[in-house]
């Protein structure tokens, strides 16, 4: 999980102010990624519940997958918004790799042909990395934009702090070091933005997916769920938070209500507790 080649766009601040430089979750969490499978198997029975999330107005969203997956493994997630009235579409190419020469500029016109396609802002998610992806692209493309959902991204870490530097070192051919350097992603986009992660994520330290209040956007917030990295995409309660995120029109934002019971406290720890 790593950041995307730097634009003209962004706002070269300091990338490693406020970033979390801890270690990245341990060997048992790590292992824990395994019931990615059980949380799959948890969509069938939550179901009806999923279902009766808010409905959608139709607006477009655009979903970006996560280091070396393709559009196969947000095909789950983007059918589900489908049911609930919205206009899904993936990021169209193939595995992701990271920014590689033309990934980024074809994204940016994913996200124009969305916009100019419905009239409409659009909205964007990412699963990891590609959280990293929709939360910068927002920054370039703000009168597109709606909102910005990301699962599991590490936009306020340190690379150390995840468990995949390697991997995306290995697969996009670049330093991490040097990508990060033209960009200050701990910066929230300039609209809603909501950052879903688990204290239990075995590939991205949570520290490192936590945005920060800022009044500069006080439209963000950070939900805890308890789920596995790999298996964020495909969790209930995750898709319940995006659900109820996307429903939300735009000018009439409020932060995600967990609603205080003790089902709903187990479901959706409180995200201000103690570390």
């Amino acid at each position: 999980m790593a950041q995307p080649a730097p634009s003209p766009s962004a706002a070269k601040q300091n990338p490693k102010q406020d970033l979390h430089d801890g270690p990245p979750p341990n060997a048992w969490l790590l292992a824990l990624e395994l019931r990615a499978f059980w949380e799959a198997g948890a969509l069938l029975p939550a179901w009806p519940v999923l279902a009766r999330a808010p409905r959608g107005d139709g607006h477009s969203v655009v979903v970006f997958p996560g280091l070396s997956a393709n559009d196969g493994s947000t095909i789950p997630l983007r059918r589900y918004l489908d049911s609930l009235g919205y206009q899904t579409s993936g990021w169209e190419q193939g595995f992701n790799f990271g920014p590689r020469a033309g990934v980024l500029e074809t994204a940016r016109t994913g996200v124009r042909r969305a916009f100019e396609s419905s009239g409409r802002k659009v909205s964007l998610i990412g699963w990891s990395l590609g959280g990293v992806y929709a939360r910068e692209l927002a920054k370039e493309l703000p009168q597109m934009v709606r909102g910005v959902i990301t699962l599991g991204t590490p936009f306020a870490g340190s690379h150390r702090s995840t468990n995949a530097w390697r991997i995306y070192e290995l697969a996009s051919g670049r330093k991490v070091e040097r990508e990060v350097e033209n960009y200050d992603l701990p910066v929230a986009p300039p609209m809603p933005t909501t950052s879903i992660y688990s204290r239990s994520d075995g590939i991205v330290a949570w520290q490192g997916s936590i945005q920060k209040p800022s009044p500069l956007n006080p439209q963000t917030e950070n939900v805890e769920v308890i789920a596995s990295h790999v298996g964020l995409g495909l969790n209930p309660s995750a898709w319940w938070a995006v659900a109820d995120r996307l429903a939300r029109g735009e000018g009439s934002w409020q932060p995600f209500e967990r609603k205080g019971t003790f089902l709903h406290g187990l479901i959706y720890p409180d995200p201000a507790r103690a570390a």
